[in-house]
């Protein structure tokens, strides 16, 4: 349970340094691509074998990172897209429900149990992730523009899904840093072939504040990967009870990181989600 508590930590950190983008002017854009650089390089100092960078692409799992690395630039982009068009809310909802994807995916295809508290559990959790998410001046969802949504719930769903069966099949418990830091790597390399695309239209240069906002943002972003994937390994815990506490938490914990640390106004409905999330956690956890 460490560990998982570790990377709910590290997840619920990243929204804050986020928040934080748009107090100082970051540049949002690069500061993630200095951020995918930094956990790759922390992956690479935390692996304790030689790396032999010629060997890599010899992984079994190597394939595996690259698509996750191209993934993770997509639907971030998604999720900036829904942010702006359907509110920050949708984005919210759409990119936490995703749970549902990997928890299903476990049951179908590891023949994992769930017992009937559990199974409330996870549905409570869903309700949670809506109520702990709303807010009293969201911006309604219309049916022609529900395509960005569900893009965002599909894509951050294949993303646990896939970190959950490369985990599972190929990566070995000793490659988990190197493996992240691959991740990682690969996400740069895609971010960078896009501002180079991009930059055909429009030169932006980076600043400090910038660079510092990316390196921050790339050391909490690596260990709440690293250490998901360590919860994954516990023997007392499936991938439905990891995802949904995870999931959950971060909604819960994010929420009151931005109650005290940014006075934001929490409704009851989002009291209500939080009580929710709670009694869900309890339930997926310890039943």
């Amino acid at each position: 349970m460490l560990d998982l508590g570790l990377s709910i930590l590290f997840s619920s950190l990243i929204f804050v340094v986020f928040k934080l983008f748009d107090t100082y002017k970051i540049q949002t854009l690069y500061a993630i691509i200095i951020n995918y650089v930094v956990a790759s390089a922390v992956g690479m100092f935390f692996y304790e074998k030689k790396i032999e960078l010629f060997e890599i692409p010899a992984k079994p799992w190597f394939l595996g990172t690259l698509v996750l690395g191209v993934l993770f630039i997509v639907v971030f982009n998604l999720m900036a897209a829904t942010s702006q068009k359907s509110g920050v809310s949708v984005a919210s909802v759409a990119t936490k429900m995703s749970l549902v994807i990997p928890v299903i995916f476990g049951l179908l295809v590891y023949n994992e149990k769930l017992g009937a508290l559990k199974s409330i559990g996870i549905l409570l959790a869903l309700a949670a992730v809506y109520f702990a998410s709303v807010k009293e001046k969201d911006i309604p969802l219309k049916k022609n523009i529900i395509i960005l949504p569900a893009l965002v719930f599909i894509g951050s769903g294949i993303i646990d899904t896939s970190i959950k069966y490369l985990e599972e099949t190929l990566v070995p418990n000793e490659e988990f840093p190197l493996f992240s830091a691959v991740v990682f790597g690969s996400a740069a390399c895609t971010g960078i072939v896009f501002i180079v695309i991009k930059s055909f239209k429009k030169r932006l240069a980076p600043n400090i504040t910038t660079a510092i906002g990316g390196i921050t943002l790339g050391i909490l972003n690596y260990f709440s990967i690293f250490y998901l994937l360590r919860a994954l390994q516990h023997e007392n815990l499936n991938s439905a009870s990891v995802f949904t506490i995870n999931n959950v938490a971060i909604v819960m914990f994010s929420t009151l990181l931005g109650v005290v640390l940014f006075k934001e106004r929490i409704s009851i409905k989002n009291w209500m989600g939080i009580t929710l999330a709670i009694i869900s956690i309890f339930l997926v956890a310890f039943f």
